[in-house]
């Protein structure tokens, strides 16, 4: 019988939750870019919408983290 765990307790599932909620906003401009460019793709072509969104989710994630940690 498995523990019972809570829906944002996993890595996995905190990231998932934090890209589609927390992180929508660089989601959805990454995502814009990328459409923008698949066509033509070329190395570092939606980099600072990739990095922004990245920044976004490691805080995100991180400061659930740290809540966590108080209980």
């Amino acid at each position: 019988m498995q523990p019972s765990v809570n829906a944002a307790t996993t890595p996995l599932r905190r990231l998932a939750l934090h890209s589609t909620t927390t992180c929508s906003t660089a989601a959805t401009v990454y995502g814009k870019c990328i459409l923008a460019t698949y066509t033509d793709v070329q190395q570092d072509s939606c980099k600072e919408e990739f990095a922004k969104f990245g920044a976004c989710l490691r805080e995100a994630v991180s400061h659930t983290i740290k809540t966590l940690d108080l209980f």
